[in-house]
């Protein structure tokens, strides 16, 4: 059984879109959903969650790697490279030649690794743009986690995830729903028993052309015109924050973050 857990990665793993006011950062999500259940059968167990929403995967790779291995964890999960693919330009053969070298020093410390795909997005006309990009990262990925014996979690299997209702309203985010279902499929590809239960979302709500027009409007002025302005400015959303768990602690203690 695991002691020690650190993860790694961007938005996706600080648990953005999972919105809790008494977690650090005002996130849950679907790593601290999985610690809590390792701690449930470890005593001595603790977790870091050193991810920062907005990263891209040379700034994860770069800020996160040496203080993740310093504190000797025996299980790693990192996900990164999901900002990087929605960049105008981006070389994803070089992008993961970096990411591969990440896995193997992290695989040569002994410590369980457990690595991602990328969410298939053909339901949301935004990802479905750069659908082709994270198909060919997704197989890249395939190819690392099998050359350094890492365990993976394959996002873009997971179909329920297509569905809009398990995602949060910037459409961006998974919502609490979407990270239970990760949770649930981490511990599983852990070989954890767990008493998670699958969620079950609310019907599906029947809109008219024009309350459709009238959402869609107001996700891009809440949402979609922030994160231009972001890019255009060279920002990002994670500038002004730091790691929600930046050292090892026990699950139900509160570490201090800036």
């Amino acid at each position: 059984m695991s002691k020690r857990l650190v993860t790694l990665g961007d938005s996706f793993t600080e648990g953005v879109g999972d919105d809790d006011p008494a977690a650090p950062n005002g996130v849950r999500g679907w790593a601290d959903r999985v610690a809590e259940q390792l701690a449930a059968r470890e005593p001595d167990f603790r977790y870091a969650n050193l991810a920062i929403r907005g990263k891209l995967l040379p700034q994860v790779l770069a800020e996160q790697l040496e203080p993740a291995l310093a504190m000797e964890p025996d299980l790693v999960t990192l996900y990164a490279g999901g900002n990087d693919l929605m960049r105008p330009k981006v070389d994803i053969d070089a992008m993961l030649v970096k990411y591969e070298a990440a896995v193997a020093r992290i695989r040569a410390t002994g410590a369980r690794l457990v690595l991602f795909t990328g969410v298939d997005g053909v339901e949301d006309p935004l990802f479905r743009t750069i659908r082709g990009r994270v198909a060919i990262y997704n197989e890249l990925v395939r190819g690392i986690a099998t050359r350094h014996d890492a365990l993976l979690v394959d996002l873009w299997s997971m179909r329920q995830l297509c569905d809009r209702r398990f995602w949060a309203p910037d459409r961006l985010h998974l919502n609490a729903l979407g990270h239970t279902e990760v949770a649930i499929e981490v511990l599983r590809v852990l070989g954890v028993e767990h008493p998670l239960v699958k969620p079950e979302p609310a019907p599906r709500a029947v809109l008219s052309p024009a309350a459709r027009r009238s959402q869609n409007l107001q996700w891009a002025r809440e949402h979609a015109l922030p994160w231009v302005r972001r890019r255009v400015k060279g920002e990002s959303s994670g500038d002004a924050m730091a790691a929600k768990r930046p050292t090892l602690a026990p699950v139900d203690s509160a570490p201090v973050t800036r």
